[in-house]
């Protein structure tokens, strides 16, 4: 028995890329696999968002950008982070674009500058006279899913700089100036997190009609009844107060479930259970309402237990819970299906 398996469901990628696309109204819709598809599979789900509708692919760098290429010989891929001189050639060999935000526009590929407007991070401070090879312009939100007034002043910064700029692709929306502000949207929006069925939000994203694409399930592997004064995990930090039934589940940190969503809950037979003691590099212990058979399914995300939940409890954002996902490893069985 494999210690856990993640499902990949296409057919979810497909409709969130439906959803965004009819949010985007007008606009493109370019889909942000990044970071493997964020831990989802970059290439799977790059085919299932252009299915879905999406006319380009957004990456981080040049080697996920040459990744995904070798399976979409004729997708359009723009890398969005900085690439080196050495990289430029691989690029251009390879029909990618590329994105300039420190004044230097590489020669022989489409190109898109890209305008700090308040990120303060990647970005021209003003934009310089475009070369024949710029095809597009672009921006990046900060706080979208959170400061109305602070994403209000970026984009009326972006499209005052940009107004006039002709043929020229538009491009500042992410997933939440999607989902939120409909004067973000221009020529085309690049949607990452919620193509994945993950809110922006940090909510249900089935409050903007998404989908989870993404399941984990395992099981228990030992069931075991702590009397009080018991603990169980490193550091005792679960001690039984009374008679407590615990199931331990061979998932742990090293496979993405981390040490700081101690107090979560997965589902146990569909059961909502919360996670107790000091989760381990392999291991994680649940209580249970009572006793349980060894070999029961649990449910670590998927079926109404979202990352989000298990983000609050982390203190972080789903991006990071999905990223950190251990999908590709040998720990784990990877499945895709086309629901």
């Amino acid at each position: 028995m494999e210690r856990s398996s993640f499902t990949i469901d296409l057919g979810a990628v497909r409709r969130n890329a439906g959803t965004l696309k009819r949010a985007a109204g007008a606009a493109e819709l370019w889909a942000v696999v990044k970071a493997e598809g964020y831990g989802h599979g970059a290439v799977d789900v790059s085919r299932a968002a252009l299915d879905g509708g999406a006319t380009a692919l957004c990456v981080a760098t040049v080697p996920e950008a040459l990744h995904v290429r070798t399976a979409l010989r004729e997708a359009r891929i723009v890398v969005m982070g900085p690439v080196g001189e050495h990289e430029v050639a691989e690029a251009r060999a390879a029909r990618l674009e590329l994105v300039a935000a420190d004044g230097r526009i590489p020669e022989g590929l489409p190109v898109h500058l890209k305008l700090d407007t308040g990120m303060g991070r990647w970005g021209l401070s003003e934009l310089p006279a475009p070369t024949r090879d710029v095809v597009g312009i672009m921006s990046h939100l900060a706080s979208a899913e959170s400061d109305p007034g602070f994403s209000a002043a970026q984009i009326e910064r972006f499209r005052s700089a940009t107004d006039g700029v002709g043929k020229l692709t538009r491009h500042l929306a992410n997933s939440a100036g999607t989902l939120r502000y409909p004067e973000a949207r221009l020529d085309a929006v690049r949607c990452g997190i919620a193509l994945y069925g993950i809110s922006p939000f940090g909510g249900d994203p089935a409050d903007d009609g998404l989908e989870p694409v993404l399941s984990w399930d395992s099981y228990l592997a030992l069931v075991k009844r702590l009397a009080p004064g018991e603990s169980t995990g490193y550091g005792r930090r679960f001690v039984a107060d009374e008679p407590t039934w615990i199931g331990i589940v061979p998932v742990g940190y090293a496979d993405g479930f981390r040490r700081d969503m101690t107090g979560t809950e997965v589902a146990v037979a569909g059961r909502r259970c919360r996670v107790v003691g000091t989760i381990s590099m392999d291991a994680l212990a649940v209580e249970l309402p009572e006793t349980l058979a060894p070999g029961t399914p649990v449910t670590l995300v998927g079926d109404g237990v979202l990352i989000e939940e298990h983000a609050r409890v982390a203190g972080t954002i789903g991006y990071e819970i999905a990223t950190g996902l251990n999908t590709r490893s040998r720990r784990a069985q990877r499945l895709v299906r086309d629901g």
